[in-house]
């Protein structure tokens, strides 16, 4: 039993929101307690039971015996089959319940038709965790009462973890474990890798492939029928050993408790990298405004992992980079890259991708330049990044003290030594040596990287990334994990503000009344009140059904005016010809009120002509998984053709409000233009922290709501038109 920080369940060991069980954990106390994780048993147990052991070679039944035994596992072994006495020199039950005493975990390599029979035994006798490699499918399983609802019932029921079914199981490295359906006789060493894939496959390429990395666990979850991804992250999380999650995801099976696991992440300073696929899905048919229109599926998970600083990449080996370069261990002060190499082409190279990805080079200072100069043969530049191959003469004293100048240099954050490795070559092992004399005495983040991902390095590339100067392959995915390892720095340093103020729960309490009552999109007059009433500035306006009130209250608003068709069912008012703008007189006003009165009909709100230099939109979803989600967009050509919009998750504060806007494509438009003054950025980021806060307060009443335009100038932002669709509302 490992000694860990006091916690509680979360919310206990019982059920979530969806069925599932919950095995969280939340530090309360500072306290070392020595307290087991509840997955304990599941991932780190006493003794296994191998339910479906066999002596047919290259089968399920018999590779996880072997896996055990390459392990080094030191518990209890038992394989369960009736078939036999013996297997591998274990002696073999018959069954479950003829075993010396409840095993922690039971692995079951059984055909479908088994599954549930074995899991009730399992759970009469007190197994702790249980792991299913098949589909736990039968044929003709259809609605409610099919094989996975009746074994999910029966382990949430009794509190017991599954890792499955439909997977393949896991390595606990640390712990010797390994209960896996495939034998691979290949022994590994620990790490601080955890790395949870919810593909077999995308598991075993970096598991059994990738021999530089070095993991403390690995899992493949499967259909997460009880115990989910959330619960594999906390589980991690609580091992000292771990410096960095890995994940390949399709889906997100607990959403709650999968935000408290990138909570309790960020509250340890443990990176989460992974793979989301999935980018594509649609957001939702027949969306009424642009925030349905715009925001899909995908922009969800974009906003929960800006929050919480989680690396998304795009493919297997940026993940693997990544992953490779956050386990160093070492993190990053502030400053750029620095980067020496032998070939002046690949310099160019190295300076091309940086520029693209928004690398940061390192400003080396002027002593740095000196020492460059004191030692690099005639004929090269001083410079970072750095080619500091001449002729060859004396070139590891060049070397060692160009590397150790650079790496010393104020502004370096992050250094590369960038060679195209090839093991054994004098050249490349002496540069390899270099390398660990300068990572010796400099306690910067260093990793030396191929411009090739198929450079013959691999036993070279083994024994400098065991050194702990990791070897990244190929330029871009290298490239990639400096950015991710320089953007996390800065996510972490991110200055800390308040949300907004709180909403007089009085006026909370009665939009909420007011949104569960009503059933069609609110009028804009109400609209544009729910935003005032959040401290969203909007025009003064009125409502009107004569010509005689329209002009009784454009000369109390005063001129400019606008006329907007109030009409209930009309949302899209320019589309209709419902909008009169820049009225200057009773006599425009009067005409402009009988024309949407015929056209239309004779309700018609009066407002203030808004000025603004710049439009911007504002939108609100509630997204099913979580929670409300609030969307800032250019507006015009910007939302709808460069599809422009930043999404983040509600409330915000005003450094989120800011970076959501700067996020912008439209974001230079704000800073003044044609001799036009900049923007008041502080307004509209404390105008979309306000909306923040209604999103949040409301968001479950609302299905959409838009507001559009926002108008920006130098003056502040006003919301000039909004669309709010109740909950209840069905098009």
């Amino acid at each position: 039993m490992k000694t860990a920080v006091a916690h509680r369940a979360y919310p206990e060991v019982g059920r979530s929101t969806n069925g599932r069980v919950h095995y969280l954990h939340a530090a309360v106390a500072e306290e070392p307690v020595s307290i087991p994780h509840p997955l304990t048993p599941l991932l780190a147990p006493r003794s296994i039971a191998l339910v479906g052991a066999s002596e047919t070679l290259n089968t399920p039944g018999n590779d996880m015996l072997h896996e055990l035994r390459v392990s080094r596992y030191k518990g209890e072994i038992w394989p369960v089959n009736p078939k036999y006495e013996e297997i591998e020199d274990w002696t073999c039950y018959p069954s479950l319940s003829d075993l010396p005493f409840a095993p922690d975990l039971a692995v079951l390599a059984v055909g479908n038709h088994h599954l549930e029979a074995l899991m009730g035994e399992a759970i009469r006798i007190g197994v702790k965790g249980l792991v299913i490699f098949g589909s736990a499918q039968l044929p003709g399983d259809t609605g409610h009462d099919t094989l996975q609802n009746r074994i999910q019932h029966l382990a949430i029921d009794a509190g017991v973890p599954i890792v499955g079914p439909n997977c393949m199981g896991y390595y606990n490295v640390e712990e010797g474990v390994r209960a896996f359906p495939f034998h691979l006789p290949r022994s590994l060493g620990d790490g601080g890798i955890t790395f949870i894939a919810q593909s077999g496959s995308v598991l075993t390429s970096l598991l059994w492939n990738e021999r530089k990395l070095a993991f403390n666990l690995a899992i493949s979850p499967g259909n997460e029928l009880v115990t989910t991804v959330a619960d594999y992250m906390d589980y991690a999380l609580d091992l000292p050993s771990t410096k960095v999650i890995a994940m390949f995801l399709e889906a997100v099976r607990d959403p709650g408790g999968f935000v408290a696991a990138l909570e309790k992440a960020q509250a340890r300073g443990v990176p989460v990298v992974l793979i989301k696929v999935g980018r594509s899905v649609a957001a939702a048919a027949l969306a009424m405004s642009h925030s349905g229109a715009m925001a899909g599926n995908d922009d969800a998970y974009e906003a929960l992992f800006r929050r919480y600083g989680v690396i998304r990449v795009s493919s297997i080996d940026e993940l693997a980079s990544t992953a490779l370069l956050f386990a160093q261990g070492r993190r990053p002060g502030p400053g750029g890259l620095a980067a020496i190499l032998d070939s002046g082409g690949e310099r160019e190279i190295l300076l091309d991708l940086a520029d693209q990805l928004n690398v940061p080079m390192a400003n080396i200072n002027h002593n740095t330049v000196q020492v460059l100069k004191d030692n690099l043969d005639h004929g090269l530049e001083p410079i970072n990044p750095l080619d500091a191959w001449g002729t060859g003469n004396h070139y590891d004293v060049i070397y060692e003290n160009c590397w150790q100048a650079l790496m010393e240099d104020p502004d370096t954050a992050v250094g590369l030594f960038i060679a195209d490795l090839t093991s054994g070559f004098y050249l490349h092992e002496s540069f390899a040596h270099i390398c660990r004399r300068v990572k010796m005495r400099v306690k910067k983040p260093m990793a030396i990287m191929t411009n090739h991902v198929g450079s013959e390095h691999q036993d070279l590339a083994i024994r400098m990334t065991q050194a702990g100067l990791p070897v990244l392959d190929g330029t871009q995915p290298g490239l990639l994990a400096v950015m991710h390892l320089l953007e996390y720095r800065d996510f972490q340093a991110r200055p800390q503000y308040d949300l907004p103020e709180s909403i007089d729960p009085a006026i909370v309490q009665h939009w909420r009344d007011r949104l569960d009552r009503v059933d069609r999109p609110l009028g804009e007059f109400e609209a544009l009140s729910l935003l005032s009433d959040y401290g969203i500035a909007v025009p003064q306006m009125q409502v009107v059904e004569h010509r005689d009130e329209a002009v009784a209250a454009a000369e109390t608003i005063g001129y400019p005016v606008v006329l907007k068709t109030a009409m209930p069912g009309i949302f899209h008012k320019t589309d209709v010809g419902g909008v009169k703008l820049n009225l200057h007189n009773r006599s425009e006003v009067i005409e402009a009120y009988d024309e949407l009165a015929a056209a239309l009909g004779p309700m018609v709100l009066v407002s203030r002509m808004a000025r603004g230099e710049v439009e911007l939109a504002f939108g609100l979803l509630n997204d099913r998984q979580f929670g409300p989600l609030v969307m800032v967009a250019g507006g015009g050509v910007f939302i709808e053709m460069l599809k422009d919009r930043q999404v983040a998750l509600a409330p915000m504060d005003l450094g989120a409000a800011h970076r959501c806007i700067n996020a912008l494509k439209s974001r230079p438009m704000l800073n003044g233009f044609r001799g036009k003054p900049p923007c008041d950025l502080n307004a509209l980021a404390r105008a979309l922290c306000q909306f923040s806060q209604l999103a949040d307060d409301l968001g479950d009443r609302i299905n959409e709501l838009d507001v559009n335009p926002v108008k920006v100038s130098a003056q502040g932002c006003v919301a000039v038109d909004a669309l709010v669709t109740p909950r209840q509302f069905r098009s």
